[in-house]
Parts: C-alpha cells; sequence; structure tokens
C-alpha cells in the first residue's frame, strides 16, 4: 500500500506540469500578442494604416504561427481575437489557425500575423465554430503604410485583411485556405470555463487581468464614429 501511495505522490506532479505549463503559455501568449501589436502600431509608415484600424469591426492577432519546412499545409498556431463592443474593445477569445498558405515564408520559421475582419459578414463568420479564410470569407494581403488610399478593389471588398511579420519583415499576405477556429480549452484556462468566443465577443464579459495589457494596447486605436460594434450576429 504504501509503494502505491509513493508512486501516486511520484506522479502527480508530472501530471499536474503540464496543465500548469498551459496555464502559463495562454498568459505568455496574451502578452506577446500585446508585445507584437504595438511593436507593429509604433512604426506607422510600415505597419497597419490607422483608417483601416478604425473601421475593422474586429482584429486577430497570432504570435509566432509556426510554419514546418517543406511541408505542405504544416502551419498552426495559437492567438486571440477581440472586437469592437461598447465603445471599445472587447475580451478577447482564443483562437487556433492551421493549414493553409502564408505567402513569403522561410523553411521552419515562426511568423506572427494580424487580420483585420472589415465588415458584418466577416464578423459573423469569426463568431462560428470554424471558417476557411478565401473559401468561406473572401480575404485579402493588407496594404502597409499610414493610410489605406492605395487600396486595391480586393483589399477594399474582403471582408478579412491580413498581414505577417517574419524575421522583422512585415507585409500583406493572404492566408489562402487557412482554418481559423475557437480554442475552448484556451478559453477555459482563461476565463475559468469554456466560453464560446461568440459569448466573450459579443456580450459584457469582463476582461481577465492576464489580458489588460493586450485590450490596453488596442483601446489606444478607437473606431471611427460609423464602425459597428459586435452585435452576436445570427448563429
Amino acid at each position: 500500500m504504501r509503494m502505491i501511495l509513493a508512486a501516486t505522490l511520484a506522479i502527480a506532479p508530472l501530471a499536474i506540469a503540464p496543465l500548469l505549463a498551459k496555464d502559463s503559455d495562454s498568459v505568455k501568449r496574451l502578452n506577446e500578442a500585446a508585445v507584437v501589436f504595438s511593436e507593429v502600431m509604433a512604426t506607422p509608415d510600415k505597419g497597419i494604416p490607422e483608417d483601416l484600424l478604425a473601421n475593422a469591426r474586429c482584429i486577430v492577432i497570432v504570435p509566432s504561427l509556426k510554419t514546418a519546412a517543406f511541408v505542405v499545409g504544416a502551419k498552426y498556431g495559437k492567438g486571440f481575437v477581440s472586437c469592437r463592443h461598447d465603445g471599445g474593445w472587447s475580451a478577447p477569445g482564443a483562437v487556433r489557425v492551421e493549414g493553409g498558405s502564408v505567402g513569403f515564408q522561410i523553411g521552419g520559421s515562426m511568423t506572427d500575423v494580424i487580420m483585420l475582419v472589415m465588415n458584418e459578414g466577416g464578423e459573423n463568420k469569426l463568431l462560428s465554430d470554424k471558417f476557411t479564410l478565401g473559401g468561406e470569407a473572401s480575404a485579402a494581403a493588407g496594404p502597409v503604410g499610414r493610410t489605406a488610399t492605395a487600396q486595391t478593389d480586393l483589399q477594399m471588398h474582403a471582408e478579412i485583411l491580413s498581414w505577417s511579420r517574419s524575421q522583422g519583415l512585415f507585409a500583406g499576405v493572404a492566408l489562402e485556405g487557412a482554418t481559423l477556429r475557437q480554442d475552448l480549452d484556451d478559453n477555459a484556462e482563461i476565463y475559468g470555463n469554456k466560453l464560446s468566443n461568440r459569448e466573450i465577443l459579443t456580450t459584457a464579459v469582463a476582461t481577465p487581468r492576464s489580458a489588460a495589457r493586450l485590450i490596453a494596447e488596442l483601446n489606444q486605436h478607437p473606431a471611427h464614429a460609423h464602425a459597428s460594434p459586435a452585435t452576436g450576429g445570427s448563429q
């Protein structure tokens, strides 16, 4: 009996450690998302145009999207989405991005990705369990610079615009074929239970302390007067 108890006590820390590490990773990822956004917007001539951000309904930030060398579709990353709500940005919902093309890339690299959801159609897709960029949601590479005056017709009508930063180079990229889905497990770690992204983004869910830095960074970029907040859309 003592041997069984001793074995159980020895194994318990090993079983708990991954759970603690996973929780720590979620908090770390929230801070990384805040840093990525802050650094990109700190260089306006080479960042996301402020007028586009001011008109965006939602934003997705995926720090360190992983791309495996020489393996087609071997891309995976975790990040967060926030939508305009009651004059500011909502608490963040967790997302996963899988597969698809990330434009320019270097084998075995990690790339920071930012997406802006520009209209109600894109927002409704974002609030679903999962959707495919370039398939269910029209997507285009976003323009870079202080303003979006040089937008192409494709960019002007896309539901989602996207950019990536790899080895210091920031540019618009089209995430064709990538699947974006909500991450209920990470939401459970952050909020204490498995809230859906629809619940988080469209209701008065309080921003957790771990996400305070990210939301503070986003709130430095207010919406234009006519930009619409998240309303939940249809199921």
